[in-house]
């Protein structure tokens, strides 16, 4: 509720600090208590309370909220992961740095973007693993958008995944999938198989399933052992029934963990448009649409896509949104960046103010060390934002870290070299933000270093 009586210091007698915490700005003169209880409040409930100092001892309360209406986290917590990295590190001094850090207080952070949440350990694309990467610290969260078989929107990374990240092919629902279930046959190689898609089902239906760890067993020869396929280095601790979400309800609780919203608009696995009449513009402006009916401010939504028409779209039709829209540019062979780098200039050209590459065309090795690619000198030089992905992704790091890090593979030998590569990429390459499948350890590094 809006406040505005004066109230004199001495009033502030009458209330009791449950924690003894205040937060006071100097410049503007405002007053944050994030926890008290009132004199004589016999029912126990915690306040939150603002106040705007008006000079001398007279401030204006300028609102006042029970604790459960407000939205966020305040306590992030890290676990022991990024401590872990630091130790596994090599000596230098890099590493006292962050060793430095081990007992700062921790904040959220928009460099650090929850990957599908916090997909590492967590069911992607679920509420328990968007609630888990705000608590990392993330201060921008992913829901990859594509569409049910009645054209609503879900979080989903791909529209045909639904066989490797839910429980669908254990469910009756799996008459309904693209492709069934075929399982591994060890006289031809043939390797076990299924797809379902989002398309293939209501909304309804999709709100039924359970997600999962995305994961397959290629050589299952039974439905159980095909969804038993969870590399070691994650786990299925919390993976039991993870609730799926549609986009608009990924809106909703993004808002109350207080965090900024990155959604990507998934290429459609059905021909579009879809059933004739669905167009590709009627699914982006679909998406954007949903953010406008829950009143989320433009400036809180990165809304991304491979497809540069969609893009395009957003910057004709939806300015206030295409102006921080991030092109996602991939190219699966060296022999392309040389071709992306040439365009550029052209994306620029057309009003793009955001690149998200994956971090390999970021990079490259010279003299044994990690360096800025001559991709990220030019997006850099262009005036080009960059956000990349991923971390933490691609498990122990002491096989050279495969796909994420296959411009450097050479000179990756173990865990604790994520560390150097991600201070490469904030203060060499100069990246704006980060996808993670484990947020917390970029919240650690950029709280260490002031992002």
């Amino acid at each position: 509720m809006k406040k505005s009586v004066l109230v004199a210091l001495s009033l502030l007698s009458n209330l009791v600090f449950a924690q003894n915490e205040a937060s006071f700005n100097t410049e503007t003169g405002a007053v944050h208590i994030p926890k008290l209880q009132i004199v004589g409040d016999t029912s126990g409930t915690s306040y939150a309370i603002d106040l705007k100092n008006t000079g001398d001892v007279n401030f204006s309360v300028t609102e006042v909220k029970p604790l459960a209406a407000i939205t966020g986290i305040s306590n992030i917590q890290v676990g022991t992961r990024p401590y872990y990295l630091i130790e596994n590190m090599e000596d230098g001094e890099l590493k006292t740095q962050l060793q430095q850090c081990n007992e700062k207080p921790l904040k959220k952070t928009e460099f650090s973007i929850g990957h599908r949440g916090a997909a590492m350990q967590y069911p992607e694309h679920t509420k328990e693993s968007y609630t888990a990467a705000a608590r990392m610290g993330a201060g921008v969260v992913e829901c990859d958008v594509t569409f049910t078989k009645d054209k609503q929107l879900v979080c989903r990374h791909s529209q045909c995944d639904l066989h490797t990240t839910t429980n669908i092919l254990a469910t009756p629902l799996a008459a309904k999938c693209t492709k069934p279930f075929t399982p591994a046959d060890a006289a031809s190689g043939a390797a076990a198989s299924a797809t379902c898609c989002t398309s293939d089902i209501t909304l309804a239906e999709f709100k039924t399933l359970c997600g999962k760890m995305d994961a397959s067993n290629s050589k299952a020869t039974t439905v159980a052992e095909y969804l038993n396929g969870t590399p070691s280095w994650r786990t299925d601790l919390y993976a039991t029934c993870a609730t799926l979400m549609t986009h608009a309800e990924s809106i909703e609780l993004f808002k109350q963990l207080d965090v900024k919203m990155t959604p990507e608009l998934k290429s459609a696995s059905v021909t579009m448009p879809y059933e004739g009449s669905y167009t590709q513009e009627q699914y982006a402006q679909q998406m954007i649409d949903e953010y406008k009916a829950a009143k989320v401010p433009a400036s809180q939504v990165f809304a991304q896509s491979f497809n540069l028409n969609d893009i395009l779209y957003w910057i004709a039709k939806e300015p206030d949104f295409g102006k921080q829209a991030v092109f996602l540019d991939e190219l699966e062979t060296l022999d392309g960046v040389d071709k992306s780098t040439a365009r550029l200039p052209e994306l620029v050209a057309k009003g793009v103010k955001i690149i998200g590459p994956p971090t390999w065309m970021l990079v490259t090795a010279e003299n044994g060390k990690i360096v800025p690619s001559a991709y990220a000198k030019k997006a850099k030089a262009l005036g080009l934002e960059i956000i990349t992905w991923t971390l933490e992704r691609s498990g122990p790091l002491n096989t050279g870290g495969g796909w994420y890090y296959q411009s450097i593979n050479s000179i990756v030998k173990k865990d604790g070299d994520m560390m150097t590569f991600l201070d490469v990429m904030a203060k060499q390459v100069g990246i704006r933000a980060i996808f993670s499948d484990w947020p917390a350890t970029v919240t650690y590094y950029a709280n260490c270093m002031g992002l």
